[in-house]
């Protein structure tokens, strides 16, 4: 009977600190773990073939300093990026084939280009 408390009691304070960490007004830079979901226009070429869409999502994971973007619409995840404090509270990314995107917690938008492709969003939470 403890065990299975003790199991409860660990759900529901993951689940309050999702909920916490996916508040629109809270900025990813403002804790260790953050998760929102930012929705506009996307895209993404490999040089080859283009996938966009203008109701597309990108999913923000950060956990610690590493963040990842998951993005949807069959469209490839940026994973490692690292950021730096920009003007107005904005955060920027930065690392070799990464800048190129910024976040706040209304608004994200990337233009990054490597020898994996070319990522496009213009999104909002």
């Amino acid at each position: 009977m403890k065990k299975k408390v003790g199991v409860w009691s660990a759900l529901i304070v993951a689940v309050m600190m999702v909920m916490v960490s996916c508040s629109k007004d809270k900025s990813p830079a403002e804790s260790d773990f953050f998760v929102g979901t930012y929705k506009g226009s996307i895209s993404y070429t490999d040089g080859e073939d283009l996938t966009s869409d203008t109701d597309g999502r990108v999913t923000v994971v950060k956990v610690g300093n590493s963040y990842t973007f998951d993005f949807g619409s069959g469209i490839p995840n940026i994973k490692g990026v690292k950021f730096e404090k920009g003007d107005d509270n904005t955060y920027v990314s930065v690392g070799e084939g990464l800048t190129g995107i910024s976040v706040t917690a209304h608004s994200l938008n990337v233009l990054v280009s490597n020898e994996n492709g070319t990522w496009t969003a213009d999104c909002s939470r």
